[in-house]
């Protein structure tokens, strides 16, 4: 089981947070830091000091760690034309040595749209699956010969499809509760299908609508790897995971009942329910991130328990 660290800028963080963040990711062993990808705070939080961009964020940490692979828990395809998405993830994927990650959906927080004067059209999905034949098939275009696309929302004529990422092939999240054309979108386009914030009843149900859409589509389900992003929420003891819980707004029965809330050995025992599922990796949403303790706590007494 991989256990990556999963944060939510837009609630409140410098760029030089998050860098202490991702360095702590490393120390610590952890498979991964991600981010996401809004604009603007969700809840009674102000959001100070502002918002930070996800790929200008993954750029700068691509030069500051060494080990870590990066990506987002998903990039709105609202934010960014599909052309100049691929250049830019694979110019922070060969300034990372080729250790990058795309989650990419559609979007949805339309208040953000608002505030930054974001379009947000009403045929969001259907958006999403020309972004992701465009930016897979811009990658997989061969150098020297060129990549043409003539879609309903968008066209491209001879793109040289330029610049390649560093690794052969940048892996692609696709994730979501959405019961058939979610699940027929990861077949046809995902590495890695990811289920956020859900039961591990609904995960089950979600992995296996996927694993059935993969065998439609005639490919092997066993190619896609199944993820959940969780918050988290670990203490040693009761009064820590207490005030763990109150210092993100959050009450501890709640997050045990959806998320990865307690003890170590709590912890430990759901993250092996969901790996009944089949899970294989968990995005833990980490929500203070001025606790570096708890990243700590979480890498000595559960990374450190898992297969």
């Amino acid at each position: 089981m991989d256990l990556r660290i999963f944060t939510e800028p837009q609630q409140g963080a410098t760029y030089d947070t998050l860098l202490t963040v991702a360095k702590a990711t490393e120390d610590l062993g952890f498979d991964a830091f991600f981010r996401s990808d809004h604009y603007l705070s969700m809840g009674s939080g102000d959001g100070l000091p502002g918002p930070t961009d996800a790929w200008i964020t993954l750029a700068g940490l691509a030069r500051e760690t060494k080990r870590i692979r990066l990506g987002t828990l998903m990039t709105a395809g609202t934010f960014r034309l599909p052309g100049v998405l691929a250049i830019q993830v694979a110019q922070v994927d060969q300034m990372s040595g080729g250790r990058i990650e795309l989650g990419l959906g559609a979007g949805w927080f339309e208040e953000e749209h608002k505030a930054y004067g974001i379009p947000f059209p009403k045929e969001k999905f259907a958006r999403l699956e020309e972004q992701l034949e465009i930016v897979t098939g811009l990658w997989a275009t061969e150098p020297g010969k060129t990549f043409d696309h003539h879609g309903t929302y968008y066209d491209l004529t001879e793109s040289p499809a330029l610049p390649k990422p560093a690794q052969a092939k940048v892996p692609v999240l696709i994730g979501g509760h959405g019961a058939i054309r979610t699940p027929r979108l990861a077949a046809r386009y995902a590495d890695e299908f990811n289920m956020p914030f859900a039961s591990v009843e609904d995960t089950a149900r979600q992995f296996g609508r996927v694993r059935d859409a993969a065998r439609e589509a005639g490919r092997d389900p066993g190619d896609l790897v199944y993820s959940n992003a969780l918050v988290v929420c670990v203490g040693k003891d009761d009064q820590e995971v207490a005030r763990r819980a109150a210092a993100i707004g959050r009450e501890v029965d709640e997050l045990k009942a959806n998320g990865l809330a307690g003890s170590p050995a709590e912890v430990v025992d759901k993250i092996g329910r969901y790996a009944e599922t089949g899970s294989r990796r968990i995005y833990l949403q980490l929500l203070d991130l001025s606790d570096l303790d708890h990243l700590e706590l979480i890498s000595t007494q559960v990374r450190s328990q898992l297969p």
